[in-house]
């Protein structure tokens, strides 16, 4: 009976042990399963977070790719303008440069006119003046053939 009583006291203890590890067991087990849930929710989340970093990633590249594409458009029109600004100038010194030409020319051609007109006005003068002596000389002869004339009439 005493070795009876001793079973029955260790299988009591060995039944609590049981039951403490059953519920500890328990406990272990909705831990599990709340960790589990968790880790689920965290793989979710982080699915989600992946997809929005792929999209963002997308964006992103858009974004680089359209700004690379304005950057190379604004380069293209610079470049351009730039062409069609140095052209200008180019026709712009060149009309410069024939204008200079044409004004010397015409600065030349006047200089020339000048000289002739101040010819020809010095050689009216001088042709004057001697209209006018030649004149002068006419007037006195026919002052002398009048007062001859009165002489001898």
């Amino acid at each position: 009976q005493e070795e009876k009583k001793q079973l029955t006291l260790k299988v009591e203890e060995l039944e609590r042990k049981l039951e403490t590890t059953s519920a500890q067991n328990i406990e272990f087990l909705q831990v599990i399963a709340k960790r589990e849930e968790s880790i689920h929710q965290c793989q979710l989340r982080l699915e989600e977070k992946t997809r929005e970093c792929s999209s963002l990633a997308r964006q992103l590249e858009m974004a680089i790719e359209d700004a690379k594409r304005q950057v190379e458009q604004t380069r293209e029109r610079a470049t351009s303008r730039e062409r069609a600004a140095q052209s200008k100038m180019l026709d712009l010194e060149t009309q410069l440069s024939r204008n200079k030409t044409e004004l010397n020319q015409l600065r030349r051609s006047k200089d020339d006119a000048e000289r002739q007109y101040e010819s020809r006005l010095q050689d009216l003068k001088d042709r004057l003046e001697q209209s006018e002596s030649t004149n002068r000389s006419m007037q006195n002869y026919v002052q002398f053939l009048k007062s001859s004339y009165a002489n001898v009439f």
